[in-house]
Formats: structure tokens, sequence, C-alpha cells
């Protein structure tokens, strides 16, 4: 696997951001850039990571299509658009947002709509839209997995992908947001092979983090952590990883604030690798 993650640190021009990329020893990565960045900033930050032979693993959306402000909506479709042509120009594998919410509370927030009819049949035609719209042939447009939005679940995600019926839909893997239950907590490991057995084909990027559950609290509290820090097994992830997804398949550490706190993650992360005999 390709361990990385998002290149995180001060710095003020592509050369700078340089710097950090190399002492990160990442070998995967989000797209440091958008369709909104000036091009020539672009081609340097691209030139640099192809010298240093690092993928681009995903390039993010990360706006609410579902807004219930019509022009805030507008304009997520229209970047949602641009970032994957972008992707698609420069051969990006996954194109990534979350399905989004028509609630008012956040961006990314639980609503009861999250889960109406309505609202599924609003996610299907945007995506629709957004890959009729770009034609991609070398990116795939995914969603990332929510605990309280669709996808939710493996189940829910092959339905999205029938529904969606186009051939550049692809799948996002975070099983960490799909924990959100005791029953798939205390049963982890077979509920993220189960992730991965179901939807390996379609699978184009990973995110990897740990959960903890406080098992005090008799209504369920599940906190999003590092790797190592949450009850997940990680040497039994990262054979599963092994042995679903290609040996070059990019893993990416995610939500970390600091550059100390990803080297952590990743000494982590290689360490239960070499463990479980998983090559990184």
């Amino acid at each position: 696997m390709l361990l990385g993650g998002t290149v995180t640190g001060t710095y003020e021009s592509p050369k700078e951001w340089e710097q950090l990329l190399t002492a990160s020893r990442f070998r995967a990565i989000t797209a440091p850039f958008s369709c909104r960045t000036p091009r020539q900033e672009t081609a340097e930050y691209c030139e640099i990571i192809r010298r240093h032979g690092v993928r681009i693993a995903e390039i993010g959306v990360w706006k609410n299509l579902l807004d219930p402000d019509p022009d805030r909506a507008a304009d997520a479709m229209e970047y949602a658009k641009g970032q994957l042509a972008l992707g698609d120009e420069l051969g990006i594998p996954c194109c990534v947002n979350i399905a989004g919410t028509t609630g008012t509370a956040g961006w990314d927030a639980a609503d009861p709509d999250n889960y109406s009819a309505e609202t599924y049949d609003r996610i299907v035609s945007q995506v629709r839209e957004i890959l009729d719209a770009v034609q991609p042939t070398r990116t795939f447009y995914t969603l990332e997995p929510m605990p309280w939005m669709i996808p939710d679940g493996p189940d829910v995600y092959l339905q999205l992908i029938r529904d969606v019926d186009r051939k550049q839909f692809g799948a996002h893997m975070d099983f960490v947001n799909m924990i959100c239950t005791p029953r798939r907590y205390l049963g982890a490991t077979a509920f993220i092979e189960e992730c991965f057995r179901k939807l390996a084909p379609w699978i184009r990027s990973t995110h990897i983090k740990d959960s903890r559950m406080d098992p005090t609290r008799l209504t369920s509290f599940f906190a999003e952590c590092s790797p190592g820090e949450g009850g997940l097994d990680y040497v039994a992830i990262l054979r599963i990883i092994d042995r679903y997804m290609p040996k070059d398949a990019p893993v990416l550490l995610e939500h970390m604030s600091t550059f100390e706190e990803y080297a952590a993650a990743y000494d982590y992360v290689a360490g239960k690798a070499k463990e479980a005999g998983v090559a990184v």
C-alpha cells in the first residue's frame, strides 16, 4: 500500500511545501491545489510531486451540494464539476465529496432529512449531473461515507452505486465513519472486512484513523482519534486492506492538526504494517 496523508505545516510557496512533503515520507497525498488555484502554481506542485515519485490519491470537493441556500448549492455544484474535471485532466484517481445535508447546522451536519427518500433521489441526480457534465475517463467521483448521511454502510453504498448507474462513480472507503453503532464497534474487524469485501472493486481511495467508544456511558458515544489511540486492531486492518486492495492502493491518514501528529500516526501504522507482514 502507499501510505500517506495530507501534507501539513506552514508554507508560503510550492518550494516550501516540497520540504514538508519530503519530511512527511508520504507516498500518497491529497491534492494541495484546487480548480481555483492559479494554473502555474498547480503546475509547480505537480512537477514537485512527479519528481519525488509521490501519487496524488484524491482531490477533494468538501462542499454541501444539498445546501438550502440556492446560491451556495450552485457554487458547490460548480466547484464539484471543476474539481472532477481537474482531477481527470491530471489523472488523479479519486474526486471525493460527501453527499451533503439539507439541514442548517453545518455543511456536514446530522439532520432527519438526510435519510429521506427525496434526499436520496437528489443525491443520485446530483452525482449523475456531475458525471454527465464532466464525462471523466480517468477520475472517479466518490462520496465519503458518514455516520449520519448516505452512504453509512457497505450495503447502502452498493445500492447507491447501482442507482447512480454511471461507470465513473466509485467508492471512497472510510470505515471509521461507518463504525457508528456499538455492534459495529465491538465487531469492528469483521465489519471492516465486510466493507472491503463488498466494495473493493469500486474503492479508489481509503482513509485510515481510529475509533474509541466510551463504555461508561449508557447511550453510545464514539470519538475519532489517531491510529493507535483507539480500539481498532491495526494489524488485522492492514492485512484486510492488503488482501482486498492492489499493492499500490493509496491509504491516507487524516484529520491530524500538525506535522508531528501525522508523523506519529505514520510511525504507528508503518510499525503495525511490519508486524502484519504488509509492505508499505
